[in-house]
């Protein structure tokens, strides 16, 4: 898949602290990218190298074929976890400015607006000012503000901070629906839920150094721990734990006397789901067979950890 973004070989210092340490990563087009890293890791110093913020000390970006530069500023959405509204601006004023800043005349922003405010239900806000609105409601301003010019590649650093459940759900559907629009989303957040529910791709960034990139799908199989969890109805419990502890480490069992099913997770490392099965089919009916794979959360915590 052809990459929106490339990071090739990025440093970055500030006096004698490393925040990026030869760090390279490719975003493909079309995709939300989640970007990991616990805090200090160097993900923000990532984000406003890309946002030409501050510039690497060496390196190269590229930013949809080109190297980046500063008419790209209209090509990329940024809401940074820090929000940056003027609290005693008015709401429609405010956003009609940042609009121009990016490079819409003033009738292409007024329809923009007029269709995002429409579309999240915030019409009677326009005269407010910043300072007027509850957190969550100046979250959705921000965002507006973030993604009205249709940017190629939009850069969301905790989207979700501030919002509610139900205002939190309806931001993670315009965000999937602009992927569908064919937006590409690097998501960088601590909830790690968001990951596993949003991401394609994710990269783990600790302490200036890339730990892991790659396919969300991809990742977790590489950090599989050959658990299966299996379900069996059986009449003969007390034969079948015998024959699966001679053969099996068994890490839980769970006995429903209600229709006699035995909940196990079983660890295959020295052996095949093939001969599991085989040992289970002699002593009953199957009813679940599931390889467990590790969360984003576990990943995570073990790679830092190490």
């Amino acid at each position: 898949m052809q990459p929106i973004l490339e990071v090739k070989d990025v440093v970055k210092k500030y006096a004698d602290k490393t925040a990026l340490n030869h760090v390279s990563l490719t975003v493909p087009k079309g995709t939300i990218y989640g970007l990991l890293g616990p805090n200090g890791a160097g993900k923000t110093s990532l984000i406003r190298i890309i946002n030409q913020i501050t510039y690497p000390d060496s390196g190269q970006i590229i930013l949809d074929g080109t190297p980046l530069n500063p008419h790209h500023i209209k090509d990329i959405g940024y809401m940074p976890e820090e929000r940056g509204l003027y609290k005693t601006m008015k709401v429609g004023e405010q956003a009609m400015y940042l609009a121009q800043l990016k490079g819409l005349s003033k009738a292409e922003a007024k329809a923009q607006l007029d269709y995002w405010f429409d579309k999240l239900d915030i019409k009677g806000w326009w005269n407010k000012k910043i300072q007027e609105l509850s957190k969550g409601m100046a979250q959705k301003i921000q965002f507006v503000v973030t993604v009205l010019h249709s940017p190629k590649l939009l850069i969301l650093d905790e989207p979700f901070s501030g919002f509610d459940p139900v205002n939190a759900n309806i931001i993670k559907d315009e965000i999937l629906e602009l992927k569908e629009k064919g937006s590409t989303i690097i998501f960088s957040t601590h909830r790690m839920e968001s990951v596993e529910e949003m991401c394609d791709y994710i990269a783990l960034i600790n302490k200036s150094n890339k730990l892991i990139e790659g396919k969300l799908v991809d990742v977790k199989r590489e950090h599989r721990t050959n658990l299966y969890q299996v379900g069996i109805l059986t009449d003969d419990v007390q034969r079948l734990l015998a024959a699966m502890s001679m053969n099996f480490t068994m890490q839980h069992t769970n006995f429903k006397s209600l229709n006699n099913e035995l909940q196990l997770e079983v660890d295959l490392a020295q052996s095949t789901p093939n001969e599991l099965l085989h040992i289970l089919t002699q002593y009953g009916q199957v009813t679940h067979f599931v390889e467990k794979l590790p969360t984003v959360n576990d990943i995570f915590i073990q790679t830092v950890n190490k």
